[in-house]
């Protein structure tokens, strides 16, 4: 099976990859359980220094990681040169904290001595998507094998330049060898290699579908697994809030990557009596926006990633068109060579439209209006999906206090949506399972073993219970 890197600003292709035979596929996950056993071995000191060599690696050639991202995906090229750093930005992080979070931490209970241990499980098989190339392979990598486990990549098909780069910057950072593997497979193969037993956890980002298979796949094999289903993050503005704080910081959260972003905001819910001001300033601010070649330093909106992106988010659009809806700016493909959609806002917005019920992913902003602050949180739960919330007001207790009645796994006051290394990430409901980054990330691929240790004489009661 042939895999085409393909350039979404010009449609050429990059260059073309034969997928692994599921045979090979499963002999490099055996080779990386191979290492697993004596990567854990390694002190936790040892394992970091592993990693802040991998954050110079990075640095290094962010220039090259970032062009690799820009041409096979198409994000502009200053939000790659970004993605490229906060990688290494995390690795350092983990260098610096992974022995604080993984301590022991010690119990009083019946006995002399009870302890709680973090071990590593094994080799972990992660599943990424192509919108963060190395973001999203990263952050779930690196508390990984600070932990001590072992990683297989498993990447999209739309980026294997990305894939095998990623690679290739833990064999350079000094990495044991079969620590880190990509592996470049059809869909069937996936399957065989979480239901393979040199797989201990599966990790998934992606689309519910994607997520809903590999979490019954790897359920079914009783397996660990972490899903991250993406989300259709509200983004709340009051009527204290700053408006053109908030417009502007809309165009940001909703606009970056190109749109395509689970934690990019995407439903704009406004309370009435500020909603013509914030929507004249959410457009503003969005025709100012420069669409073209993403590997122009100036460019802020480039291309989706393929025309299948396009052809979605064009029959959402025309859905809501067809059904009511206003199109105050953009609304249409643009026509020529690459995946082009212009920035577009849409008003008049009903809860039956597909732009409210489902995930857009691309450059287009609902603007959702309600009469007051409880109406705007009935609205923002109304959603199967949980993943992030933003609320924008001149107050933060009252802010404080919106974002905890918010059905979601993260909130923010006055900032957009965003990861960041030293807090959790992660959402309910339907947007997933379990948790990236801080340290609760780094426990999720843990055995989380207890050590009991009694007094070893005749004196001692035994007292059997379950």
């Amino acid at each position: 099976m042939a895999i085409k890197s393909i350039n979404p600003a010009t449609g050429e292709i990059n260059k073309e990859f034969e997928a692994f035979e599921r045979k090979r596929a499963i002999e490099i996950i055996k080779e990386t359980k191979k290492a697993f056993y004596s990567w854990r071995k390694l002190k936790i000191n040892e394992r970091c220094a592993h990693l802040n060599a991998l954050a110079t690696t990075l640095l290094k050639n962010k220039d090259s990681y970032a062009r690799l991202i820009t041409i096979e995906m198409g994000k502009p090229i200053s939000q790659a040169v970004a993605e490229i750093e906060k990688c290494a930005s995390t690795a350092q992080l983990y260098a610096q904290k992974s022995e604080e979070w993984l301590k022991d931490e010690e119990v009083e209970a019946d006995g002399k001595k009870h302890l709680v241990t973090f071990e590593p499980i094994g080799t972990v098989l992660c599943v990424m998507p192509w919108n963060f190339p190395f973001w999203q392979a990263l952050r779930f990598a690196i508390p990984s094998l600070a932990l001590g486990n072992t990683v297989v990549l498993r990447h999209s098909n739309a980026v294997p330049m990305c894939a095998l780069a990623i690679e290739e910057a833990f064999s350079e950072a000094g990495f044991p060898k079969n620590v880190f593997r990509t592996v470049i497979t059809d869909h069937k193969t996936v399957e065989a290699m979480i239901k393979s037993r040199f797989v201990d956890g599966v990790s998934v980002t992606g689309g519910l579908g994607v997520g809903s298979m590999v979490g019954k796949i790897a359920g079914k094999s009783v397996k660990k697994s972490v899903l991250e289903l993406g989300g259709n993050d509200p983004f709340l503005v009051l009527e204290d809030a700053d408006i053109e704080f908030a417009a502007k910081n809309a165009v940001i959260g909703r606009m970056q990557n190109n749109g395509q972003s689970c934690i990019a905001a995407k439903r704009f819910i406004v309370v009435e009596s500020v909603a013509d001001k914030f929507t004249q300033k959410f457009v503003e601010e969005v025709r100012k926006l420069k669409v073209g070649n993403p590997l122009e330093p100036h460019i802020g909106i480039g291309p989706l990633a393929n025309m299948q992106q396009v052809e979605t988010l064009d029959a959402q659009v025309r859905d809501a068109v067809a059904k009511g809806a206003n199109i105050l700016v953009g609304g249409k493909r643009i026509e020529g060579k690459g995946a082009f959609y212009e920035p577009t806002i849409i008003s008049n917005v009903k809860k039956n439209m597909k732009i409210v019920k489902e995930e857009v992913f691309g450059p287009v902003a609902p603007i959702i209006i309600v009469k007051n602050e409880k109406e705007a949180i009935r609205v923002a739960n109304d959603s199967d999906l949980g993943l992030g919330a933003s609320v924008w007001t001149s107050n933060d207790q009252r802010g404080t206090e919106v974002a905890r009645e918010l059905d979601a796994g993260m909130t923010f006051v006055n900032a957009i949506v965003k990861s960041d290394a030293r807090m959790p990430f992660g959402g309910i409901k339907k947007s997933g399972v379990g948790r990236e980054l801080s340290h609760y990330g780094l426990r999720e691929f843990a055995n989380i073993k207890t050590i009991n240790v009694y007094a070893g004489s005749a004196a001692t009661s035994i007292n059997v219970s379950e």
